[in-house]
C-alpha cells in the first residue's frame, strides 16, 4: 500500500497522484492498493485522517509495510508519520520548514485542481508546529526527490534535513517536479511493492 499525501492547494486528482496510482496498478503484483484522499486544511485533522487509514491497513497485517509518498506539505506530514510509525517515505520537494514557509499564505485560496475555496489560518500554522521533525532517525527509510528550480521552496533546506538519506537532486524543474514520471518505477520498488 502506498499512502500519497498531496500538498497545500492540491488534490487527489493532481497529475502526480494519478500517475503514481496508475504506475502502481500497472507494475505492482497482487493488487497492491493506493490511498490518496483530500487532506483537510487543518494539519491536526489531516494527520488524524492519515493515521486512521494507516492503523486500519496495519490491522490487516499486510505482508509488506505501507509506504508514504509526500509532495510539498505532504512531505512534511510524511516525515512525521514515517518517524512515528517506522515507515519508508519518498519526499518530493518537501516543505521542511512548513510553519515558516506557509505563514505567507495565511488567507483564502483556491484549490488548484478542484476550485474549492480554502482558508489557511494562523491557528493552522500553530498546528503545523506539533508535527515538526527536527531530525530523521533512520535515513535509509527516506528518499528525497528535489528539483533545484523549485520556485516556492528552497531545495537546500530539504537536502540538509535529509542528510544521509538517498537523495536525487535534479537541476532546473520546479515545485511541481517535472521529472515525476521518470521515477515512478523506482518509487514502487523503493516502497517494496515490485
Amino acid at each position: 500500500m502506498i499512502f500519497y499525501l498531496h500538498g497545500f492547494r492540491s488534490a487527489p486528482v493532481s497529475w502526480k497522484a494519478r500517475a503514481l496510482a496508475d504506475a502502481l496498478a500497472a507494475r505492482a503484483p497482487g493488487g497492491v492498493s493506493f490511498w490518496c484522499e483530500q487532506l483537510p486544511v487543518s494539519p491536526r485533522e489531516a494527520i488524524a485522517l492519515v493515521e486512521k487509514r494507516i492503523a486500519a491497513h496495519l490491522a490487516a497485517r499486510p505482508a509488506v509495510p505501507p509506504a508514504l509518498v509526500g509532495s510539498s506539505l505532504g512531505g512534511y506530514y510524511a516525515t512525521w508519520l514515517a518517524e512515528r510509525h517506522g515507515l519508508r517515505a519518498v519526499l518530493v520537494n518537501p516543505a521542511v520548514l512548513a510553519p515558516l514557509s506557509l505563514r505567507q499564505y495565511i488567507g483564502v485560496h483556491e484549490n488548484l485542481y478542484t476550485g474549492e475555496r480554502i482558508e489557511l489560518t494562523a491557528a493552522h500554522i500553530e498546528e503545523l508546529r506539533a508535527f515538526e521533525t527536527a531530525a530523521i532517525t533512520r535515513p535509509e527509510r527516506y528518499w528525497l526527490l528535489v528539483e533545484t528550480g523549485d520556485e516556492i521552496l528552497d531545495y537546500r533546506h530539504a537536502v540538509a534535513r535529509y542528510a544521509g538519506a538517498r537523495q536525487t537532486v535534479l537541476e532546473g524543474g520546479g515545485h511541481g517536479f517535472i521529472h515525476w514520471e521518470d521515477y515512478l518505477d523506482e518509487i514502487v520498488r523503493f516502497a517494496g511493492l515490485a
